[in-house]
């Protein structure tokens, strides 16, 4: 494999259609797409500066490098991309991918980012920006730290663990999600989706977990949360008591306590609910 080392790099394409090739301690600077159709790169120690660093390639492994914010759009239409311990500052990164893993991954600017991703792994993860995963597909998450609005909007086959998201309408238009041992805080959380699972997670969030087709709830706390379900099949075994709970159209809710139950028969047919207060109220 060729070695690249301690280069300094400028222009547009300044490495466009590399192959097997390890770069270490190189700096790419000024100049659009340098890494561009680039196609089994090990990089290491890398900073890169400038916009669209890496397009349409494949089996790209990078390990303690860094994007800077003015990398933007860094990681495009992209397949087998692999990075460890690396910052990344810049926003849009990562369009439909395909075979992406992050692990240790730090993205402080993270808006817009992972939109179209199939087959992606999250491995200790810390991002900040809206529209975090959208339509993203076949998606497994460990431990990750989100802060932004709208997160994983239209996703599928979505599998989250050990994780903290403050996220305002998060897993809206989604198909097939399960959440193990979170903490999710965001207003409107799940509408219209369909196959929505939370096992052992804090919840809160106004009028959340609305109009979902198949909603599960297993072990979960529901803190500060109100006129939840409207509109929502559910089964739900919540460990504490709810402030509200408002129109659900069928399914099973079982709770400490329900502060406020609102069930307007004109709307829906209340004899598909079951609501039980393990608590007298």
């Amino acid at each position: 494999m060729k070695e690249l080392k301690q280069q300094f790099f400028t222009g547009e394409r300044a490495l466009f259609f590399a192959a097997d090739t390890r770069i270490c301690d190189c700096t790419f600077a000024d100049g659009e797409s340098p890494l561009k159709e680039s196609r089994n790169i090990d990089l290491y120690s890398c900073l890169f500066k400038w916009k669209y660093p890496i397009w349409y390639s494949q089996n790209i492994s990078l390990e303690n490098c860094t994007f800077f914010e003015t990398a933007r759009a860094g990681v495009w239409y992209t397949r087998s991309i692999k990075f460890k311990n690396c910052t990344i500052a810049a926003p849009k990164t990562f369009r439909r991918c395909e075979n992406l893993s992050l692990e240790n991954v730090t993205m402080p600017h993270a808006a817009e980012t992972l939109w179209g991703c199939e087959k992606v792994k999250l491995e200790n993860v810390s991002a900040c920006g809206d529209y975090f995963g959208m339509n993203c597909k076949e998606v497994e998450i460990e431990n990750l730290d989100l802060d932004g609005n709208y997160g994983f909007d239209g996703g599928e086959n979505i599998v989250i663990k050990n994780s903290r998201m403050l996220t305002k309408d998060a897993f809206w238009n989604c198909k097939n999600v399960t959440v193990y041992n979170s903490f999710i805080s965001g207003e409107y959380l799940g509408w219209n989706s369909e196959n929505l699972t939370f096992v052992n997670c804090t919840i809160e969030s106004l009028q959340g977990l609305c109009y979902v087709k198949n909603l599960k709830l297993v072990n979960c706390k529901l803190i500060n949360t109100t006129l939840a379900f409207e509109y929502s099949t559910v089964e739900a075994d919540i460990c504490n008591a709810v402030d509200s709970v408002k129109n659900p159209i069928g399914g099973r809710i079982c709770a400490e306590q329900i502060g406020e139950i609102i069930m307007e028969e004109d709307k829906v047919d209340v004899t598909k609910t079951k609501i039980i207060c393990r608590k007298k109220q």
